[in-house]
C-alpha cells in the first residue's frame, strides 16, 4: 500500500510503499478515506516536535483520519462502519492511564501518539487500530470525520475549562477565541452555539478568508495589530473564557488581563522557550482577587471525540465547506501541505466513501 512519511534526515513528506498490515486479534482493518494536515503534521516534517518509531528512519505522518472498516476481525464493527481512530497508545504495554481509560493525562514518555512519536500514523491506504480506540461515526460525516480530532481537543479543553469553574454558580456569556487558524475557527464554531458573544483574534488584515468564516458565524473578528490581548476589555468586554490556542507564550499571561472576574482560560499552544519580563505581582493579585483559572490542556479521549461527533454534526454545511479548503487526491497530495493565506484546513484522500 503507498502511504505519506517523513524520513528521519528528510525536510519533506514523501510517497512511500509498505505492506497492508494485518490485524491481530481484537483489531479492525480499516480503509483510509481522508486525513487531516494540521501545524503539528509540519512541525513533526520539520524536525521540532516528535520522533520515528523506535528502530525506523521514517514516521508515516497523519492523527486526523477518517476511514471504512474493511476487516473487522473479532471487533464489535461491521464492515462498512465508518470509524475514527483516537491518536494516543500506550508506549510498551498498558499503564495506569490507559488503564483508567485516561491516556490524554499520561505525561511524556507514558504514551505513544499515531502520526507524531512513536508509531506511524493514519496517511496510508490503511491502518489497523484496537476496536478501544476507533470510534464510529454516522455515515453523513464521512466527508467531515478527519475534523473530529481537531474537534475533540476543543471538547477537551472546554471540560476542564468548565470543570475549574464547576465550585460554584458560572453561566458564562462570553467568549475570546486566540487564534483564526482552522482549530481557533472550529472552535468559535463550536461555543457559536451555546454563548451569546464570541470573538476571535488574529493578525490577519482584510481581506482575508479567515475573517469572512470568523463574521459568517456572527462572531466578532478582533486584530491584534490593532487591539492587544489585555486592552480587550477596553475596546469590547471582559472575558467569561478565553481559548488561547497561538503558541505565543505572552498570551498565557495577557490572558488574565482579558478575563472577567470569576473567568478562565484554557490553554492549548505549545511555545518554543521565550524568556520575558511579566508583572507577576500584578497577575497573581488578578488570579486571586478575581477568582480568575487558568487550565493547560493537550490531547483528547474517547469520550471527547464522541462528544466531537455530536457537535460536528451540529455545525452547517456552508461552514464546514468553507473552513475545508483544499481536499486532494494521493497523487497531488504535496498541495495539502501548502501554508498560505489561502489556506485554513487541508486534507489529503485516499478514497472515496461509498455507502454500503
Amino acid at each position: 500500500m503507498k502511504a505519506i512519511a517523513v524520513y528521519e534526515d528528510g525536510t519533506e513528506p514523501v510517497v512511500i510503499e509498505k505492506p497492508r498490515p494485518e490485524p491481530e486479534a481484537g483489531e479492525a482493518l480499516v480503509r483510509t478515506l481522508r486525513v487531516g494536515v494540521d501545524g503539528t503534521d509540519h512541525e513533526v516534517i520539520a524536525g521540532s516536535h516528535g520522533g520515528q518509531p523506535e528502530g525506523e528512519d521514517h514516521l508515516v505522518l497523519g492523527h486526523e483520519a477518517v476511514g471504512v472498516v474493511e476487516e473487522p476481525n473479532d471487533t464489535p464493527f461491521e464492515v462498512g462502519d465508518v470509524v475514527v481512530p483516537t491518536v494516543r497508545r500506550p508506549p510498551n504495554g498498558a499503564n495506569e492511564y490507559f488503564a483508567r481509560g485516561e491516556p490524554d493525562m499520561a505525561p511524556d514518555g507514558e504514551y505513544h501518539e499515531r502520526g507524531i512519536v512513536g508509531a506511524h500514523g493514519f496517511m496510508a491506504e490503511y491502518f489497523t487500530s484496537p476496536a478501544e480506540f476507533l470510534v464510529e461515526i454516522p455515515p453523513e460525516l464521512a466527508e467531515w470525520g478527519f475534523l473530529v480530532e481537531p474537534a475533540s481537543i476543543t471538547e477537551k479543553a472546554l471540560e476542564h475549562a468548565f470543570a475549574s469553574r464547576s465550585a460554584f454558580h458560572w453561566e458564562p456569556d462570553s467568549a475570546l477565541v486566540l487564534g483564526n487558524g482552522s482549530l481557533g475557527l472550529l472552535t468559535v464554531a463550536m461555543l457559536d452555539a451555546d454563548l451569546d458573544r464570541v470573538y476571535c483574534l488574529g493578525r490577519r488584515e482584510r481581506p482575508d478568508p479567515t475573517i469572512d468564516v470568523i463574521e459568517s458565524l456572527g462572531a466578532t473578528y478582533v486584530n491584534s495589530n490593532d487591539t492587544s490581548v489585555p486592552d480587550v476589555p477596553d475596546v469590547h468586554e471582559p472575558m467569561d473564557l478565553v481559548y488561547e490556542a497561538t503558541g505565543y507564550a505572552p498570551h498565557a499571561f495577557e490572558t488574565i488581563e482579558a478575563l472577567a472576574p470569576n473567568g478562565v482560560a484554557a490553554l492549548l499552544g505549545v511555545p518554543d522557550d521565550w524568556t520575558f519580563e511579566v508583572d507577576g505581582g500584578r497577575l497573581h493579585r488578578e488570579l486571586v482577587l478575581h477568582n480568575k483559572a487558568l487550565v493547560g490542556s493537550v490531547n483528547s479521549g474517547y469520550e471527547h471525540f464522541e462528544a466531537a461527533v455530536e457537535s460536528l454534526s451540529g455545525l452547517s454545511e456552508p461552514f464546514l465547506s468553507d473552513l475545508v479548503t483544499g481536499v486532494h487526491p494521493l497523487e497531488s497530495f504535496e498541495a495539502a501541505f501548502v501554508d498560505d493565506d489561502t489556506t485554513i484546513k487541508t486534507a489529503v484522500e485516499f478514497a472515496a466513501y461509498e455507502e454500503r
